[in-house]
């Protein structure tokens, strides 16, 4: 087991429920109210929590690449819709204002060439960008990923907000852009996203095993 492992396995759920029941257990021990085998009983105790908590799912919310622009528009909704129970309401605000700024040029850009730039740009931000920060979140254990501090002594949840609100004006620009048919600054944010987010490593994949992929429904 690396450290990465450690610190999954330290920080998920069935760890700190088995580990609560093992507090519980001391409780117990300290209180006089189990004396003989107490140990077998702690360790007892917190062998249930760690066997009988679900383990924390893994999410893959990769999207199809080959869309036309409405189904880009549905794939995008149903991705906003399935994350928004998974993710703290600060979180989901901001990937809402994401999808609501793509959305509002779709009908704008329907009849340009699917090669041209502005497409890719925002075909990028939907099937690869977004997902890959949320899905790289949301497959951290929930107590890693709120406290944890893993890189300039912020968390995951820190650093996928500061992600989206990158995203977000950078959408809100392209959208600005867009409107004043200024080509020059379409690609400057289009190369300026591709720079930030097209890493291997995008946001925190702290992730080493295969996400399997579930209904977030």
């Amino acid at each position: 087991m690396n450290r990465k492992q450690f610190l999954f396995f330290l920080y998920s759920t069935p760890n700190i429920v088995g580990s609560l029941l093992g507090i519980v257990g001391l409780l117990l021990f300290f209180s006089g109210l189990i004396q003989d085998f107490w140990f077998l009983i702690i360790l007892g105790l917190y062998s249930v929590g760690l066997i009988v908590t679900p383990r924390n799912p893994q999410y893959e919310l990769s999207l199809r690449h080959q869309l036309s622009i409405d189904e880009l528009r549905q794939e995008l909704e149903s991705l906003v819709s399935a994350v928004q129970k998974h993710l703290p309401d600060d979180i989901y605000a901001k990937v809402v204002s994401i999808k609501a700024s793509i959305v509002s040029i779709l009908p704008q850009i329907a009849d340009i060439n699917s090669a041209d730039h502005h497409i890719h740009v925002i075909r990028q931000t939907v099937l690869d960008y977004l997902p890959e920060a949320l899905q790289n979140y949301l497959n951290l254990p929930p107590a890693f990923a709120n406290v944890h501090p893993i890189k300039n002594s912020k968390t995951a949840r820190q650093l996928l907000g500061e992600q989206l609100d990158i995203l977000d004006s950078q959408m809100k620009e392209i959208v600005e852009d867009l409107h004043r048919d200024d080509a020059q600054k379409l690609v400057i944010h289009g190369r300026f996203l591709q720079d930030k987010f097209s890493d291997a490593d995008l946001l925190f994949d702290l992730n080493q095993r295969q996400p399997v992929a579930v209904n977030l429904s």
